[in-house]
């Protein structure tokens, strides 16, 4: 699978993450324990992974824009 078609997955998928981090956080004494630490806490290592694997995969665009001696 190219690298391109990959982001085209994990974009969406880190936009969604990261609404379900702030709804949960929001509406937390809506939820019950159980329910916000399945879905806040296993969201947030979700989030953490896939945006690992997005700075991976853009680390050619990090590199020249932010680390380049020019």
């Amino acid at each position: 699978m190219s690298k391109n078609t990959l982001l085209k997955i994990e974009n969406p998928l880190l936009g969604v993450l990261f609404l379900n981090q702030a709804l949960t956080g929001f509406f937390h004494n809506s939820l019950s324990h159980k329910s916000f630490e399945l879905l806040h806490e296993g969201g947030a290592i979700a989030l953490l992974t896939l945006t690992l694997a997005h700075i991976y995969l853009n680390w050619g665009w990090v590199k020249s824009n932010f680390l380049s001696r020019s």
